[in-house]
């Protein structure tokens, strides 16, 4: 008997690794469509891909882009949904972040904080289509220069 309950308890935990997958509708690969966003001040990145993949009962997302300038973009964090802050490596967080905090507000929704030095520098709302196909991300902070920025980010599911 115990055997048999041992057994259930891995299988059950092996299959909502998956499931934690199908519930996040964030999860995926998404291209910037640049065509369809705004940047103030601009201007906007050449392109720009972020992935996230589940993470037990969080999620691993990187993004991998390139500046208008021609400067890579590259950085990444590992979070949970739970509000509390989560370092960023990398290069080229909004506003020079160092560490982000991220809480679900709904099935499709999210807001996240970013903070530089313990300091907030930005918020955003990500939200994903009710077809799962688009994903906006509406951002506002202050560049590392202390300018106020402005974002309307349009991916597309890929």
């Amino acid at each position: 008997m115990k055997r048999s309950l041992l057994f259930f308890v891995v299988i059950t935990a092996l299959a909502a690794g998956p499931l934690m997958a199908q519930t996040n509708p964030f999860i995926g690969t998404w291209k910037l469509n640049v065509a369809k966003s705004k940047f103030e001040p601009g201007p906007a990145p050449k392109s720009q891909t972020r992935t996230i993949v589940a993470d037990g009962d969080g999620a691993k997302y990187s993004f991998e882009g390139v500046r208008a300038d021609g400067t890579a973009i590259s950085y990444s964090f590992t979070v949970k949904y739970d509000g509390k802050d989560y370092p960023i490596t990398g290069s080229g967080a909004p506003g020079g972040a160092d560490s982000i905090s991220i809480k679900r507000v709904g099935t499709n929704k999210a807001e996240a904080v970013l903070k530089k030095d313990g300091k907030e520098v930005g918020k955003s709302v990500a939200e994903v289509s009710k077809d799962g196909t688009v994903s906006t991300v509406k951002s506002k902070g202050k560049t590392p220069d202390g300018k106020d920025y402005s974002t309307d980010s349009v991916y597309d599911k890929q």
